[in-house]
């Protein structure tokens, strides 16, 4: 008994502790062990986030939002604002680090499992430690789940994994499954890193490479010739190459892998219209016509088959249009949570 009443303070003090803490500051969840869609189980799992806002007597304003590829949640900090991604002076959102990321458990920082020893991990896995760090945090429903690249990969996840969670939902560039070219694109990405892995020495080079390719990517050839001069095309690529020899390249093989085998349908036998009857979010689907990194058909035949809203951004910015077009896709994604109460 004794020992039972501890615990209860114990979880008081820091469910108290973490109230205290400011808005956007950094805060983790220790989750315990997470057993994986593999079969295999990611020991002592710790997931990080921030909050912005607060949460409503009703508890109904909580609004996720997961961190892209090579994203952490510093890097949305700023986005939560009136005409940004969520306006967290209307709801209480929690930006999540998604496995991988380098601030959630990850290759670079697990203990246990450090590096080669590091189970594989789908974008199931980071739903499925993100719902068990919600539990804890005692929220059982979200407003919506929303989120960028990676982060619409794992919205796509959450509708069909916990359908009754959520109340709305928008992925952004994100995709269900990766067409041929995306499998493509990411399994190269993965060949190069995995080169930088077991070539030490060669590592620095392979990842500066793998750099220049996925910048390339991120927008359209016509968006560079128009916003970058030939003399400054070299040096136009030094700072993203300088931010990912920064990374681990475990984490980078890591999360790539995730992207590679991310299929939402595989658990309704393949079946896009039987995962989309277990839908019952309203979803709002943000795609880039131009999008080089995650190519929009997928999402908007899905969207087809949901009957859902759709936006279509088709300026040249590709995959990176969702930033160069907040000003309109912000108001779109505010009108749209502002419904849920009137659907419910």
């Amino acid at each position: 008994m004794m020992g039972t009443l501890r615990s209860v303070v114990s979880v008081g003090l820091v469910a108290v502790a973490a109230w205290a803490m400011a808005d956007g500051e950094q805060r983790f969840a220790d989750i315990g062990d997470l057993k994986l869609r593999s079969g295999a189980v990611l020991r002592d799992c710790r997931i990080g986030y921030r909050i912005y806002g607060k949460l409503d007597v009703q508890k109904d304003n909580a609004v996720l939002v997961p961190t892209w590829y090579l994203g952490t949640t510093q890097d949305l900090q700023g986005s939560f604002k009136s005409g940004g991604l969520v306006d967290s002076g209307k709801y209480y959102v929690i930006a999540v680090d998604a496995l991988t990321n380098g601030v959630s458990t990850s290759p670079s920082n697990s203990r246990k499992q450090h590096g080669a020893k590091f189970p594989t991990v789908t974008i199931r896995d980071m739903v499925e430690s993100q719902h068990a760090m919600l539990l804890r945090m005692g929220i059982h429903h979200l407003r919506a789940v929303l989120g960028i690249s990676m982060g619409g990969f794992q919205t796509f996840q959450w509708i069909t994994a916990y359908p009754t969670f959520m109340d709305r939902a928008v992925p952004i560039v994100g995709s269900p499954l990766p067409t041929s070219y995306d499998l493509m694109f990411y399994g190269s990405a993965l060949k190069t890193i995995d080169a930088a892995i077991k070539n030490r020495s060669a590592r620095a080079a392979l990842i500066r490479s793998y750099a220049d390719f996925f910048w390339l990517a991120l927008n359209t050839p016509s968006y560079y010739v128009e916003h970058t001069r030939r003399a400054g095309a070299v040096d136009s690529l030094l700072g993203f190459e300088k931010a990912l020899l920064a990374w681990d390249p475990f984490d980078m093989a890591t999360g790539m892998s995730a992207l590679l085998t991310q299929d939402i349908f595989s658990a309704y036998g393949g079946s896009e219209a039987k995962a989309a009857a277990a839908v019952r979010a309203k979803v709002l689907v943000i795609s880039a016509s131009q999008d080089h990194c995650v190519n929009p058909a997928p999402a908007l035949a899905f969207a087809k088959t949901l009957g859902c809203e759709t936006i279509v951004l088709t300026g040249n910015p590709g995959h990176s249009s969702p930033g160069a077009e907040m000003s309109r896709i912000g108001p779109a994604i505010d009108r749209f949570l502002s419904g849920v109460n009137q659907d419910r």
